[in-house]
């Protein structure tokens, strides 16, 4: 059965969360060290296709992104979690880049950002720790304009019947020691939010890691 996203977040899931990010926020770069090798030439390809004026980037974490915003965008970039938020800061001031990023606290299960406010929104192994990943989206949805994009780089539950169950069985104790969900059913969840899905590429590991290009359904 699917689970219907209620119209607020909740509370205590979201509370944790961001306690589980607080606490890793100060060797979260350490950390993922070896695997950001991997990630570093897709996040480059995703952000490739960005060009819109008005960008807001959610989960900007400590701020991994940065090297590839293209030239002449204003980004808007949210953390749910101080201690990332912090560290992104400092990596836009080495990078010259405090004049085009406003960066702030937030949570993309309630935006606090009026309908229609960007053209488009950015999202890089977000939505695996988001407690509500489809109430997440709907907001997202609901703060780009009709028309306009919401690009994801994520990775989710392999489609393999095998290997699906062992992110099953495992994805408690990820989720305590690391934060992220491993067995989300992401481009589902998209599509449960009322985005129309304009392209989907498999970025390897027996479609565990994808790159999905959504649009906002003009009214």
């Amino acid at each position: 059965m699917i689970n219907v996203p209620s119209p607020k977040p909740d509370p205590i899931a979201t509370q944790e969360t961001r306690r589980r990010y607080q606490r890793l926020s100060p060797f979260y770069d350490l950390m993922e060290g070896l695997s950001e090798r991997r990630f570093h030439p897709w996040r480059k390809k995703l952000w490739s296709l960005v060009s819109d004026p008005r960008v807001l980037e959610v989960g900007v974490g400590t701020g991994k992104n940065m090297p590839f915003y293209p030239a002449g965008v204003s980004i808007t970039a949210i953390d749910l979690t101080p201690g990332m938020l912090q560290r992104a800061q400092k990596r836009a001031a080495d990078l010259g880049l405090e004049s085009r990023v406003n960066l702030r606290l937030g949570d993309v299960q309630e935006l606090d950002f009026p309908e229609a406010a960007f053209d488009s929104a950015v999202a890089t192994f977000v939505f695996c720790s988001v407690p509500d990943p489809v109430l997440g989206l709907c907001e997202l949805k609901r703060a780009v304009k009709p028309g306009g994009r919401v690009l994801l780089l994520e990775h989710m539950r392999s489609p393999n019947q095998i290997v699906g169950a062992l992110m099953d069985l495992l994805n408690p104790v990820v989720v305590r020691m690391m934060g992220a969900n491993i067995n989300r059913k992401t481009v589902e969840n998209v599509r449960l939010a009322g985005l129309e899905i304009e392209h989907i590429e498999d970025l390897g590991m027996g479609g565990i890691f994808k790159l999905i290009v959504a649009c906002v359904p003009s009214k």
